[in-house]
């Protein structure tokens, strides 16, 4: 992994150059890059966090702050905070008005939007294609707000300021993943390039109980799924539901023991630590369940959600034992007999995944917004574009044509 620092001081420079200009929006704004959230504060983050209509925990201060402190998302490893932040400086104690998660970007990994193709295409023309400007939640594909604003004016500034920071740096590039699609157009008219995605998301209509939402799946739908939990049951597998606020540092240990192993058994570096978890588990506790697997009483898989009243998010799950279905088992099943019984709407079950569609996820688009320096690259990027686009198209259409279920559900 490339995560060489900054040798030029060029995105230093560009923060240094930002952070002392005002807007031209409105002489009350001042625009500046914040390297630590600690400089903002909790209070003045998850305020402005509240105001928005496509917030999740993801964008939380305890998450983001954990992810920088741990040093998972850091300098160090690739992924320097940048903040482009906006602040009212009418008064002694000015106030935070909108703001852009933005890291300098020594790699691409952690993102799931892959621009590898492009940063090869660049190196094979002589130029440098790291370091990028991205906005982003590290190693989470989950839309969310991106541009975080208190009033449609504090937002329209905030895009301009990026619009200036992209324009002075002499990064290569800039990218905004998994913003709501109302932020993409926005984006889009400030002269950025849209990419399209897939994820399957599972929606819960009200169901009773696991039973009745195996009965709107087709019949060798729901005979597969009752087949792979019955495998699970007659190894003898039994599941702990640990929700964060009863979660212990030993069910953290093992959380993370798990999620390690199952990244070297696929010849992975894993993006985490225990550090973070143990920070998350601390600092948000209540969008945490944690549930285990254990056969004779001792714990062999677990896997680790976040949610809120309305949305499951799937994150990561790892097993020390090898056990068959047991995946489908502690990372799908078991998070659905969750929602079913706290009457959550929706489950995100992570990045890709078409395998989804046949345990009753559907699939659902998602959005990224791009802008490349160079005019040549540009018009390149957006050729490729126009052409994926019309390609995932076509994929949304097959994938729906097979819906695995009788009636589809509507949350």
């Amino acid at each position: 992994m490339n995560t060489a620092k900054d040798p030029e001081g060029v995105v230093d420079n560009v923060a240094n150059h930002v952070f002392n200009e005002a807007s031209n929006e409105a002489d009350n704004y001042r625009t500046c890059i914040v390297s630590s959230l600690s400089e903002i504060g909790q209070s003045a983050w998850d305020e402005l966090l509240d105001l928005q209509a496509d917030a999740n925990p993801f964008l939380s201060f305890a998450f983001l702050h954990a992810l920088h402190e741990s040093g998972c998302a850091s300098e160090k490893s690739g992924w320097q905070p940048q903040y482009l932040t906006l602040w009212d400086d009418t008064s002694d104690n000015p106030q935070l008005l909108a703001a852009l998660p933005l890291y300098a970007k020594y790699h691409s990994y952690g993102e799931y939007v892959f621009d590898w193709a492009w940063a090869d295409a660049y190196q094979r023309s002589g130029l440098e294609y790291y370091p990028k400007l991205l906005s982003a939640i590290p190693f989470t594909p989950v839309t969310g707000s991106r541009l975080l604003a208190r009033n449609a004016a504090a937002a329209a500034a905030l895009i301009a300021a990026l619009q200036r920071l992209r324009q002075d740096s002499q990064t290569s590039s800039t990218h905004i993943l998994y913003p709501p699609a109302e932020q993409a157009s926005a984006l889009q008219r400030a002269g950025f390039l849209l990419r399209s995605g897939v994820q399957f998301h599972w929606l819960n209509p009200g169901y009773r109980d696991f039973d009745e939402f195996l009965d709107t799946l087709e019949r060798k739908k729901r005979k597969n799924i009752r087949a792979e939990r019955r495998k699970v049951a007659d190894a003898g597998i039994n599941f702990r539901h640990v929700r964060g606020v009863d979660a212990s540092e030993a069910d953290w240990r093992f959380f993370n023991r798990c999620y390690r192993h199952t990244y070297a058994a696929h010849h992975s570096t894993p993006y985490l630590n225990l550090d973070f978890f143990l920070r998350i588990g601390a600092a948000m506790p209540r969008n945490i369940l944690l549930i285990v697997a254990e056969r004779d009483g001792r714990p062999i898989a677990s896997s680790l959600l976040i949610h809120t009243e309305q949305t499951l998010y799937g994150r990561y799950w790892g097993a020390m034992e090898e056990v068959p279905c047991l995946h489908f088992e502690t990372a799908y099943y078991q998070p659905l007999e969750f929602c079913i019984a706290q009457k959550i709407q929706c489950f995100e079950g992570g990045a890709q995944g078409e395998h989804k569609m046949a345990r009753g996820f559907l699939p659902q688009k998602t959005w990224s917004a791009h802008w490349l320096a160079h005019p040549d690259f540009s018009d390149a990027v957006a050729n490729f574009l126009a052409r994926e686009t019309n390609g995932i198209e076509a994929y949304m259409d097959e994938l729906n044509d097979r819906n695995p279920f009788r009636t589809a559900p509507s949350a």
